[in-house]
């Protein structure tokens, strides 16, 4: 099967098995952009109980965290670990909103979207699985996020090679697909979880898993 084909037949078998998914968590695009800058290398649930400290502290606003000073930020958002160094990218991010745009997210989003990928890839600490999430999540800009679980799944399924970069990784998801805010996120969310509860690391799940009829000979590629 051709790699354009297995890349809508992957999302086709996946929506029919689990539907729409409604991922990112977040009430506000804030939210959502401070999400993506805690969940690197933690748990979402380590990051909602940060979210809930910061909340506690009061109005989630670029002014309100900005204002917050760096140790009192660092201890709100300790559950996600590695605490004072996200709280200095989560810094890194409202300097940029502050600085260049004013204070104002919306401002910063009204960039065109080659250009605020560019700018939020720019700041110090981001990179582009978190930026790719903002742009898609909060800004609802048609760019495709990719990740470890995406990197896994298509190795075995034979997409990519385990080396894969992730511009490339991305484009081969991508380009078959309409480019539409809508899809993108639901065909990274369902990617997530296929990954978490049947594609593992260790060993995959293939068994019960939408994705294990469109393995070209019964069988995933050795798992890295």
């Amino acid at each position: 099967m051709q790699t354009y084909e297995k890349v809508r037949r992957f999302y086709d078998a996946l929506l029919q098995a689990w539907g729409p998914q409604g991922w990112w968590p977040g009430e506000t695009p804030l939210e959502v952009c401070v999400g993506a800058i805690l969940t690197q290398n933690t748990n979402w649930k380590n990051v909602e109980r940060s979210m809930a400290n910061l909340k506690l502290a009061g109005p989630l606003s670029v002014e309100a965290l900005w204002n917050m000073p760096a140790e009192q930020l660092a201890e709100q958002i300790r559950p996600a670990g590695y605490f004072r160094l996200k709280a200095g990218r989560l810094r890194n991010f409202l300097a940029l909103i502050v600085d260049d745009f004013g204070g104002s997210l919306d401002a910063l989003f009204e960039l065109p979207t080659g250009a605020l990928r560019d700018t939020v890839l720019g700041v110090r600490g981001i990179g582009r699985e978190t930026a790719d999430s903002m742009v898609l999540y909060a800004a609802e800009r048609p760019v495709f996020v990719v990740d470890a679980y995406t990197l896994r799944i298509a190795f075995r399924h034979g997409l990519v090679d385990q080396d894969c970069d992730y511009d490339l990784l991305q484009e081969t998801l991508a380009s078959p697909l309409e480019t539409d805010v809508a899809l993108f996120k639901n065909y990274h969310a369902l990617l997530v979880r296929a990954g978490k509860e049947h594609c593992r690391k260790a060993s995959p799940r293939c068994t019960g898993c939408p994705l294990e009829p469109l393995l070209d000979d019964g069988e995933p590629r050795e798992p890295f």
